[in-house]
Parts: structure tokens; C-alpha cells; sequence
């Protein structure tokens, strides 16, 4: 079973830039993966997903200033975030299996630990 682990969460300044990683423990290439995140006292929402043949899709709240990417040989996903700002300080998940189900995007079932990432005004 797939195994993820985040990395790259941290403290930035308002309008900087962070760049998460999750690596996977085995394959995720046949599979649609997911950034989610929960800001403190809210639930956890999605935020990007990118498929099986590289097609990403973006939340409102991040488009413009998010990229979704995959490298599959490598067995990680990266979320590149740009021009943060506090509204984006939430613990940031990957998900394996993001699925359309029901007329929404519903997660897999494999999370990873979480990253936090903190943003100051």
C-alpha cells in the first residue's frame, strides 16, 4: 500500500513562496493525487489535484498562485505556492486516490502526516 510523507512546510512572510513535497512509498502513476489543508478551527478542504495524465485542477482561493505537479518516476508531488498570504496558513496534506464521485471531488482514502505551513501578516 502506498505510503506519503510531506515536506517543505515552514514560516514565510506575507507575498512569499514555499514549495511542498510528498513522496510516495510506492507507485502513484495509474492514481489522481491531491493537496488538501486545514486551516486552524476550519475543516480540511482541497486545494489542488493534479491526474493521472498531468491535468491539474485548482480551488478558487489558490489559482494564479498554486502549481500542482507530479513526477512519477520519482514517486513524489509538489505543490509550488506563491504570493502567500495568512488566509493560507492551515496544516497541508497529500492524498492518494482523488476521486469524482457523487457530482464532487472526493479524497482517496492514504494521507500523509501533514506539513504545516505558517504565513505572517
Amino acid at each position: 500500500q502506498v505510503q506519503l510523507v510531506e515536506s517543505g512546510g515552514g514560516l514565510v512572510q506575507s507575498g512569499g513562496s514555499l514549495r511542498l513535497t510528498c513522496a510516495a512509498s510506492g507507485r502513484i502513476d495509474m492514481i489522481t493525487m491531491g493537496w488538501y489543508r486545514q486551516p486552524p478551527g476550519k475543516e480540511r478542504e482541497r486545494v489542488a489535484l493534479i491526474t493521472f495524465d498531468d491535468t491539474a485542477t485548482y480551488e478558487d482561493p489558490v489559482k494564479g498562485r498554486f502549481t500542482i505537479s507530479r513526477d512519477n518516476a520519482k514517486r513524489t508531488v509538489a505543490l509550488e505556492m506563491n504570493n502567500l498570504t495568512p488566509e493560507d496558513t492551515a496544516v497541508y496534506y497529500c492524498n492518494a486516490g482523488v476521486s469524482w464521485t457523487g457530482g464532487t471531488y472526493g479524497p482517496g482514502n492514504v494521507w500523509g502526516q501533514g506539513t504545516q505551513v505558517t504565513v505572517s501578516s
